[in-house]
């Protein structure tokens, strides 16, 4: 069979298992299985012992576990409480002050955990309750913790980046700083809309009222829940990029930090401690079976030449490799809209590699435009998780789906406004590992 129609067959059939609900490590496995048989024959299966073997014990993927394992001791810290309450005292009697900090405080999550549903379930635990009491409108509230838990992959560290680098050799250390301004830029952006917004429209972010002690002396005593973070954030990030350790050494001394956090917070409990573990064992194997079951199919791909024809078609046609990027920036957003993000990156990035470097563009670069495509994923209808973890920790308080899906649309433009801004002026990612590394 001709090499064209059987990149169309391999494709059909991955997206008809995706289709049907089978688990995404079923979808990649068996595809990748079924034509290594065919194409190199029933010998060349002990490629997947070799691909488990050389996968799962790659210091870059051994990260992943400790980031993971810092999210969960962190979640359970009291670190989210203090800052918010430090918030409070700083910014509650500014409009939209409440909002605009809980951006901050998913931005200051999001340099310490490295995923985004950290930052979102725990603000919306704590955020959201205390916003609806103030009176501040529903949507605002709901959208700033919705997207505001998306910098979680864009800020690094972010696991997702990780997994990026992995796949395609790019540096690991050159993307987290890559990803660090821009993550930047879009928290000051989302509160800025915040702002704006609710100096136009006092009633959607009224200031609160004198209901605690506001006194200097108790907002100086409340900077103290500043201290961990910054430590936290330093000595993971810090010693990364001053060159002091690998991204594995940085999660390791990330994972101890939290735990130190955890027991001077006076939170530590062995149950507590346990939960965690168990937690970021599941969440990790889930992480590595997908993981795996992608390289089989990145393999078989690139195996067959199908990589390799798919970019010399693109680049034979006469349009520019603008209009390229664009169209790569379009089917990534669709799929956001109905697949997981971990999924996307492991079907796409096989594809689209070859043609990015063929075109001439900065893997790091793409890198960093592919995250925050991943982070319009979270939040735009019809299955984004931050939209779903939303469901369920505001439906108490009397919110719809239809008030989550409408509340994220101003956000979801402000996302996509940061995407144009680094296509047009790519410094923006690329200023800071050129100066650093």
């Amino acid at each position: 069979m001709a090499l064209g129609w059987t990149t169309i067959l391999f494709f059909l059939i991955l997206i008809t298992l995706l289709a049907l609900g089978v688990p995404l490590v079923f979808c990649f496995g068996s595809v990748a299985i079924l034509f290594t048989v065919w194409h190199l024959g029933p010998d060349a299966l002990y490629l997947v012992g070799i691909t488990a073997y050389q996968g799962w014990t790659s210091p870059i993927l051994l990260a992943i576990p400790l980031f993971v394992l810092m999210a969960n001791l962190l979640q359970r810290s009291g670190i989210a409480e203090d800052l918010y309450q430090m918030m409070y005292l700083w910014f509650g009697r500014i409009r939209g002050g409440l909002a605009m900090g809980t951006v901050a405080i998913c931005a200051i999550f999001g340099a310490m955990a490295g995923i985004s549903a950290v930052g979102t379930v725990t603000m919306g635990m704590i955020a959201l309750p205390s916003m609806l009491k103030r009176g501040y409108d529903k949507r605002i509230a709901v959208g700033c913790i919705s997207a505001g838990g998306t910098l979680g992959i864009l800020i690094p560290p972010s696991v997702l980046m990780i997994v990026y680098g992995y796949l395609t050799n790019a540096s690991v250390g050159k993307l987290f700083m890559a990803g660090l301004i821009p993550g930047i830029l879009l928290s000051l952006i989302f509160m800025a809309y915040i702002f704006i917004r609710c100096l136009k429209n006092p009633e959607m972010g009224p200031a609160v009222s004198d209901e605690e002690d506001s006194s200097m002396e108790a907002k100086l005593r409340s900077l103290v829940s500043v201290i961990s973070p910054i430590l936290l954030i330093t000595c993971v990030l810090g010693l990364m990029y001053m060159g002091v350790c690998t991204a594995m050494e940085a999660a390791a001394i990330g994972a101890f930090g939290a735990l130190i956090v955890l027991i001077v917070n006076r939170r530590f409990a062995w149950s507590i401690f346990h939960d965690s573990v168990v937690n970021t064992c599941r969440m990790t194997a889930m992480i590595m079976w997908i993981f795996f079951g992608a390289l089989l199919f990145q393999h078989i791909y690139s195996a067959m030449g199908a990589a390799e024809m798919v970019a010399s078609i693109f680049t034979g046609l006469e349009v520019s490799r603008w209009i390229m990027l664009i169209g790569m920036m379009a089917v990534l957003m669709v799929l956001g809209c109905f697949m997981d993000p971990g999924g996307i990156l492991l079907i796409c990035i096989p594809v689209f590699l070859p043609l990015v470097e063929s075109l001439g563009f900065d893997p790091i670069w793409f890198g960093i435009l592919f995250v925050i495509n991943m982070e319009l994923g979270y939040i735009t209808p019809p299955f984004g998780f931050n939209l779903f973890y939303m469901k369920m920790l505001a439906q108490p308080h009397g919110v719809s789906m239809q008030d989550i899906y409408w509340s994220v649309v101003p956000f979801v433009l402000l996302v996509i406004l940061l995407l144009f801004l680094i296509i047009v002026f790519p410094d923006i990612a690329l200023w800071l590992p050129e100066k650093v590394l």
